[in-house]
């Protein structure tokens, strides 16, 4: 009988050498199994689909910028003398500072071309005259011709009006005594004071006529004429609304060309930068506060704010250059940035901040796989990151949580985003 039992279980378990309590055993191993692979491959798709990005805590620099397009005013003054179809000779280069009174460019005198022409053929003929009759002009003659040479180079460049009346009085000492010299010399002698005398003649004539203009007041010299010298004024900003500067139709970034007429004397401490704003920083700009302006050069300059005034829906708003006016020197219209102010310390995404139902602000850390909400404070906020702060253990009290919550965020922590 025991037997039969026997064979008959072993019928129904074969695998099993006939114990299906056996196989009960390892059917639940193997459901419990199958179960836990399919859990598994539920979180490996879900993390695949929706990841955990984290971001680690770093300190940083943060600032709040507004790109916008200024207008170029300066404290200028036009200088521009009668004979300015000749074209300027600069006496003072792009860029320098003068003082008044001092000369700054002069213009070409009347047919100076054609004397200059003239000057160098007498040249070439006296030259001539010295090669052929070496033995009989003394050197003394062609020692002075060296001195009214260099007396005359000398006058070209020199800029105080003084200096230029001394040395044309010494080259006129000097033609005299060498007039003097030649006529003691015959025959070539004769042939060349009549040159030397042309030549005295043709250089007279050609330093007589020149004008020179003079610096008005102390400043710095430009030639970059643009004719809104006189229009965009800085003795009252009244006149200055968006319709008013629009209609000016100035070329944004345009390099103001350069003058072979005129120049200008610019007062480097007035360069104002007027520009538009419908911004909230706009609107609590305070007069005579100072921000720093970005140009583009990527270079910084301190400006203050000098007036401010509602023009429709925008605020106008007119900053005083207080350093790096000479870049805005080219211009009279130009893009550039206003940084409101400029922060640092431990920097997050944005995103990474939440709000609890009391409006705290919080992050959530990430340790050892386990969360944690960290209260900060909001120091600073930009369109994308922020400057946080932790809370004290009183500070956090106050606002209603226990002193275990006030927990510190550190450089380096992983957070969630």
């Amino acid at each position: 009988m025991v037997g039969w039992l026997r064979r008959q279980r072993s019928k129904h378990c074969p695998y099993f050498g006939g114990d299906c309590v056996n196989k009960k055993k390892v059917a639940i191993v193997l459901f419990v199994f199958i179960v836990l692979i399919a859990y598994a491959g539920y979180l490996i798709i879900r993390i695949v689909q929706n990841p955990t990005v984290t971001f680690f805590v770093e300190k940083g620099d943060l600032t709040l910028e507004e790109s916008t397009v200024g207008y170029i005013l300066r404290s200028e003054t036009l200088v521009k003398g009668e004979n300015y179809k000749n074209g300027i000779v600069k006496i003072k280069n792009e860029g320098e500072k003068v003082s008044k009174g001092e000369a700054i460019f002069r213009y070409y005198s009347n047919g100076e071309e054609a004397i200059r022409k003239q000057i160098k053929e007498v040249n070439d003929k006296i030259d001539k005259v010295f090669s052929q009759e070496s033995k009989v002009i003394p050197k003394d003659i062609k020692t002075l011709e060296d001195q009214i040479t260099s007396n005359l180079d000398k006058l070209y460049q020199l800029n105080d009006l003084k200096k230029i009346a001394e040395h044309k009085k010494e080259m006129n000492q000097y033609i005299t005594k060498k007039s003097q010299i030649i006529g003691e010399q015959s025959p070539a002698g004769s042939y060349l004071k009549e040159l030397m005398n042309q030549k005295a003649d043709l250089e007279n004539r050609l330093s007589a006529n020149r004008e020179y203009i003079t610096a008005p007041n102390p400043g710095v010299i430009s030639y970059r004429v643009d004719g809104l010298e006189n229009v965009l004024t800085t003795t009252n900003f009244d006149y200055l609304n968006k319709d008013f500067l629009e209609g000016l139709d100035i070329k944004n970034a345009q390099v103001i060309a350069s003058s072979n007429e005129a120049g200008k004397i610019v007062d480097n401490f007035k360069t104002y930068i007027v520009c538009f704003s419908k911004s909230e920083n706009a609107e609590n700009a305070k007069q005579n506060s100072s921000i720093k302006i970005r140009l583009p050069s990527d270079k910084e300059a301190i400006a203050t704010l000098v007036e401010k005034k509602k023009d429709g829906d925008e605020w106008l708003m007119i900053y005083q250059i207080n350093s790096g006016s000479e870049e805005l020197m080219n211009y009279r219209k130009l893009s550039f940035d206003l940084i409101w102010w400029h922060d640092s310390g431990l920097r997050i995404p944005n995103e990474a901040i939440k709000k609890d139902e009391k409006g705290t602000s919080y992050i959530i850390r990430k340790r050892s796989g386990a969360e944690e909400k960290v209260y900060v404070k909001v120091l600073r906020q930009n369109q994308n990151y922020a400057i946080v702060d932790n809370y004290s253990s009183d500070e956090i009290a106050q606002k209603g949580y226990t002193k275990e919550e006030a927990k510190k965020v550190s450089l380096y922590d992983e957070i969630a985003l």
